[in-house]
């Protein structure tokens, strides 16, 4: 294993239907499956998790890179992340799509930097090749 820079932990008991903490206990959450309602309100799931996680660290990636370029810019990433019918196994799979929104340059470097990001992004690296992530970039 690579030089770690820092580690951390969340426990979940009871899977999908149960309750997840991190080691901080910052995040404590119960979890429950979506009916046809949607999420409910009072509760989260691993989906929602994964979202927030992603976002956050694909915006600083992207924020990173901008400070590279010498781009001064603000930005805002919604990561829409779905569980979808996985037809090879009769299972289940994910797929996201990264919502980029970024400000203070053209269209053409907001992708740019979009695509260096995703290069850079943990999230990014850990899901390449695995599941289908769908960027899509605009500037405002």
């Amino acid at each position: 294993m690579a030089d770690k820079v820092f580690s951390t932990k969340a426990t979940a008991q009871g899977g999908r239907e149960g309750h997840v903490t991190s080691d901080n206990k910052v995040v404590d959450v119960d979890l429950k499956m979506p009916d046809k309602n949607g999420i409910p309100e009072d509760a989260s799931n691993p989906e929602q998790l994964f979202a927030a996680g992603y976002s956050a660290c694909y915006d600083g990636a992207l924020n990173l890179m901008a400070s590279k370029a010498q781009k001064d810019i603000s930005s805002e990433t919604t990561a829409e992340v779905s569980l979808l019918k996985d037809s090879e196994d009769n299972g289940f799979k994910l797929g996201v799509t990264l919502h980029v929104h970024v400000s203070g340059v053209s269209q053409e470097e907001a992708e740019e930097l979009a695509h260096r990001a995703h290069d850079f992004c943990p999230y990014s690296k850990a899901t390449r090749g695995n599941i289908e992530v769908d960027l899509q970039v605009t500037s405002r």
